[in-house]
């Protein structure tokens, strides 16, 4: 007897929950309305004979059944896409340009060689500089696309992940946590991390002091690992030469970032549209409890 074929577009809903965090986002990622999600959601309980999630108030989870499900899903739907993108592959050429501050080309190693071996006949630049600067790069169509943290006072761009700040000091050596507080802070004007980090302080009637400035990570490593600053950093930032401090170093908590995705106003050209398409799955980050 030959067993039932799993429907990919159900598995693809399923990875997109679990991706986005909720029944919402994902509706949101799909282009589909919520209740389409819930009954695709449904019917693939209905097939497989299983219970996929269970609920608890407000918030949805995966049952062990749908977890196994989840796992499975993820490869046929890359096989899926390998298998497509493969067959397409010699079909998309041409120049992209892609901009990221220089702290973020550590998220994207993987995509870049994916993309690479998808599409070979794409020539791929990518162009580092600050979040702000990036932004109105893109505004003037100097840019396809850009991977930023989204600002304060120019939003826009397609959320694509979001990750709480932390501070952070030299895994051996760190200085004193007393007033006035020794930051490494990002050089003004270079991203929304020193605005963030001032900000906390100053609502914690904390005082500091401005010890080192860069426009990147890698300007105020050596001085945060010598022990002589502070840094605000995100999770994905931290290196084997840093030590995020919790709530016990008596210092403010930090809010989530967000990373956003910018496109050119021009229509975008097929190597874009994929090239975003490959960061969005890359980068999407699964969280604890899912309100719908």
């Amino acid at each position: 007897m030959r067993a039932p074929t799993l429907d990919l577009t159900l598995l693809r809903t399923l990875v997109a929950i679990a991706d986005t965090g909720s029944v919402t986002a994902a509706a949101k990622r799909l282009a589909y309305t919520q209740s389409t999600v819930s009954m695709q959601l449904q019917r693939l309980e209905t097939q497989l004979a299983l219970t996929l999630h269970e609920r608890e108030g407000r918030k949805l989870r995966f049952t062990p059944d749908g977890e196994r499900l989840l796992n499975h899903a993820r490869r046929l739907l890359i096989l899926n896409d390998e298998a497509w993108s493969d067959m397409q592959a010699r079909q998309v050429s041409g120049e992209l340009t892609l901009g990221i501050p220089e702290d973020y080309a550590s998220l994207l190693p993987s995509v870049f060689a994916y993309f690479h071996q998808l599409y070979p006949g794409v020539g791929l630049q990518v162009r580092c500089g600050t979040s702000g600067d990036l932004i109105e790069r893109v505004k003037r169509a100097e840019l396809d696309l850009a991977l930023v943290t989204r600002q304060r006072n120019s939003p826009g761009g397609e959320i694509i992940r979001r990750e709480p700040l932390i501070w952070a000091v030299g895994v051996n050596q760190q200085p004193s946590l007393t007033d006035p507080l020794p930051l490494a802070l990002y050089s003004p004007g270079a991203d929304v991390f020193r605005e963030i980090a001032e900000q906390a302080l100053q609502n914690a009637g904390r005082d500091w002091r401005v010890a080192y400035t860069s426009q990147s990570m890698a300007g105020l490593a050596p001085i945060v690992t010598a022990g002589l600053a502070v840094v605000v950093v995100t999770r994905s930032m931290l290196t084997p030469l840093l030590r995020p401090l919790d709530e016990a170093s008596g210092l403010p908590s930090l809010p989530m970032i967000e990373l956003a995705l910018h496109r050119a106003p021009h229509r975008p050209s097929e190597p874009a549209r994929r090239l975003g398409e490959l960061i969005r799955e890359q980068l999407a980050a699964p969280v604890d409890a899912w309100v719908p």
